[in-house]
């Protein structure tokens, strides 16, 4: 769970507005880019995608400068990006980016590859540049909460459900590496913890990639932990259990809610409250989070090691096999008595 700090005299000038560039006009970097437009202490410089209605949609959108290229967007001098591009891209990109010392916030999955994202990281340490990895799954108001709650307790178990419609969108990655990455990120923080074991179920129902996965885990800690999600949904639900030997968290990620129940006596009984949860626009924490980073040149909220460790486990769990069930096919009738 270790991560390197970057490199020394790597902050940014903090008496001056940062230059930040949006590289992806998707929906995802077009939220980005509004949001950057409206926080202090940063120029949005522009928004970076080959495609003329993305670039479009930006402008209408955010009102800021679109480019065809990141060699466009890279000569006019920037300090950092937010990388929103097709996952296949962030390395490549990545890269380009370091090379020209510019500090990055790469949405997650950091890469395609384990290998890939390594070397992200390894570059990234060399120039002395902050990277972090959006996972912004973080900074949700109702995660933070359930974190605080959890905070020295003794946790034995984690539920994580995270399901709903099939995307609209195209996606070339199915619901393990799209959805379940974020928990497992939420695993590995919540416990502080790697995760040493792995067992999944997987299914491809109407989609050619997985779009039903149940995903078993152990922590070095020793807490197991399950994901359930899916793409089949017909409704969005992200709820987070949590079990310790004091307490039992509940957690909506989508209204916002977290109860705590606690004191348990032993005739069943228990005390119950809901704990108060913030109002923060997570992105905009999470973007926050990454300016705060590259002036202090202090470490980020979400390593690039964190980002690669949780990419890791993801890619696990979509090449173990899975454990067949014991058979219980009887090879002839049972005798009966008598």
């Amino acid at each position: 769970m270790n991560a390197k700090v970057p490199a020394a005299g790597a902050k940014a000038d903090i008496g001056r507005a940062l230059r930040i560039g949006v590289i992806g006009a998707g929906v995802m970097g077009s939220n980005h880019a509004r949001v950057l437009a409206g926080l202090p202490g940063v120029l949005l410089i522009g928004i970076v995608d080959p495609l003329p209605e993305h670039r479009a949609r930006a402008i209408d959108l955010v009102g800021c400068r679109a480019f065809e290229s990141l060699d466009q967007l890279l000569a006019e001098g920037i300090d950092a990006v937010t990388i929103a591009a097709p996952t296949h891209l962030h390395h490549e990109i990545a890269l380009a980016c370091i090379a020209r010392n510019v500090h990055i916030l790469v949405e997650k999955p950091v890469a395609s590859t384990v290998e890939e994202g390594r070397e992200i990281v390894a570059a990234a340490e060399r120039a002395g540049v902050t990277l972090m990895v959006g996972h912004v799954e973080r900074f949700n108001p109702a995660v933070a909460a359930i974190k605080q709650a959890i905070s020295g307790e003794d946790i034995l178990s984690i539920g994580i459900t995270r399901v709903g419609p099939f995307p609209p969108r195209m996606s070339n990655v199915g619901v393990v590496i799209d959805l379940a990455v974020h928990d497992i990120d939420l695993i590995r923080w919540f416990t502080e913890s790697d995760i040493v074991e792995v067992q999944p179920q997987l299914s491809s129902a109407v989609a050619e990639r997985e779009d039903i996965a149940l995903l078993q885990f152990r922590t070095a800690s020793g807490v197991l932990a399950h994901i359930n999600t899916n793409w089949l949904t017909p409704f969005k639900a992200r709820n987070v259990t949590v079990a310790t030997r004091g307490k039992y968290v509940m957690g909506d990620l989508l209204t916002r809610q977290v109860t705590e129940c606690f004191g348990f006596k032993p005739d069943g009984s228990y005390s119950m409250r809901h704990l108060p949860v913030g109002h923060d626009e997570p992105l905009r924490a999470e973007l926050i989070a990454f300016l705060d980073a590259v002036r202090s040149g202090k470490l980020p909220a979400v390593s690039g090691d964190e980002g690669v460790a949780s990419l890791e486990i993801a890619i696990r769990c979509l090449e173990s096999p899975a454990r067949p069930a014991a058979s219980t096919i009887r090879k002839g009738p049972r005798r009966v008595a008598g």
